[in-house]
């Protein structure tokens, strides 16, 4: 019921004065990311997180590029939305490259590049490691690929690095690029997926009713579109200087932290300054981090969409069997202080005084 004695579920909403004023919105809010990530209002279309975005830009990507050939090039510390989609794609007779890491985390572009075969329809690197913190090379891999393989088609999973490290659609090259709202205090539900001109005539994702372009029907999620642009305008606000202040919290943790016996920091200098990996070497991760949960402290075992499970990112780090067991993971906000450090450095100094480790 949208109104006094109004039912939405049969009528045309975007022709009544509520839907018209709403498309506006809608209009107004894309600008607004539009804005931020450095492109065309018209080149921005909303998905439900970026999941969807990174399905959505590699199955169309691959799609796209059918005629080219069936290979992908990808690296084994993806977000699991970009290898679970590349292991589905396997099962569809492509062949896919997956990029092993140095112990730091870093991919090397030379690596990239002998990678690519003639029939390399796409290559997928996220921008900055939801783990680790590192920030990948994307710009000068789009660089490369303009070279080598013209007619490969790039996407970058941006999620972490969206007004965190510099990232402009144009300045880095990719043709697909994933970024979602609740990384950056926006609401959970709503991300969006650049889609750049050199993507001619895509498929739609969704068919329908003919909303975002005609290429994802169905109605639009305008509470939370909504959302997803105030997050932006307020981030955007000082945002160099929230940067340098995240940066500073990072370096002041890995400094604090490193006095507690049997902590290896694992994030290499100069990466995202919102992350910070380490490892309580010997105890268990999941146990610390429900032991620091119950006294107020909220870190992680990783990425959300592990569920306590070893990550593909840790894995594929290779580290010793009791370092990589106490791995976790500490993010920082523009609001994070010293105060926050201090409390979870004790907590963690405790954790490691009162508790056997296990391994």
């Amino acid at each position: 019921e949208i109104g006094s004695g109004l039912v939405g579920s049969e009528m045309c909403i975007r022709d009544s004065p509520y839907g018209a004023q709403a498309a506006k919105r809608v209009k107004e809010d894309r600008a607004t990311v539009a804005q931020a990530l450095g492109c065309a209002p018209d080149e921005v279309f909303f998905t439900s997180c970026g999941t969807e975005g990174d399905n959505w830009a590699i199955r169309k990507g691959v799609e796209m590029n059918r005629r080219k050939g069936r290979h992908i090039v990808t690296t084994a510390v993806e977000h699991a939305a970009v290898l679970e989609t590349c292991k589905d794609l396997e099962q569809q007779g492509y062949e896919v490259t997956y990029l092993k890491p140095d112990k730091t985390g870093h991919i090397a572009v030379d690596d990239l590049r002998a990678a690519l075969r003639p029939d390399t329809a796409l290559v997928s690197m996220m921008l900055v490691n939801n783990e680790l913190g590192n920030i990948y090379p994307i710009a000068e891999i789009a660089r490369g690929l303009a070279v080598k393989n013209p007619q490969t088609l790039l996407h970058t999973d941006a999620v972490q690095g969206f007004l965190k490290v510099p990232c402009s659609a144009k300045t880095l090259g990719a043709d697909f690029l994933t970024i979602s709202a609740h990384k950056i205090g926006g609401p959970k539900g709503i991300g969006a997926l650049y889609i750049g001109p050199r993507v001619r005539n895509p498929k739609p994702l969704l068919a329908g009713g003919g909303q975002e372009g005609g290429l994802r029907a169905g109605t639009e999620a305008t509470a939370q579109i909504a959302g997803f642009a105030r997050a932006v305008e307020l981030r955007r606000e000082n945002l160099e200087e929230k940067l340098r202040c995240m940066a500073k919290i990072r370096d002041y943790a890995a400094e604090r932290l490193s006095a507690i016996p049997d902590l290896k920091i694992l994030s290499a200098p100069g990466g995202a300054p919102h992350i910070l990996s380490i490892s309580l070497v010997g105890w268990p991760s999941q146990n610390i981090v429900n032991d620091l949960g119950s006294q107020g402290v909220c870190i992680s075992a990783g990425s959300a969409c592990h569920q306590g499970k070893a990550s593909q990112v840790v894995a594929a780090l290779k580290l010793p069997k009791r370092v990589a067991a106490g791995v976790i993971r500490l993010s920082f906000g523009p609001e994070t202080d010293k105060g926050d450090i201090d409390a979870c450095a004790d907590a963690l100094r405790r954790h490691h005084d009162t508790r056997m480790p296990m391994l």
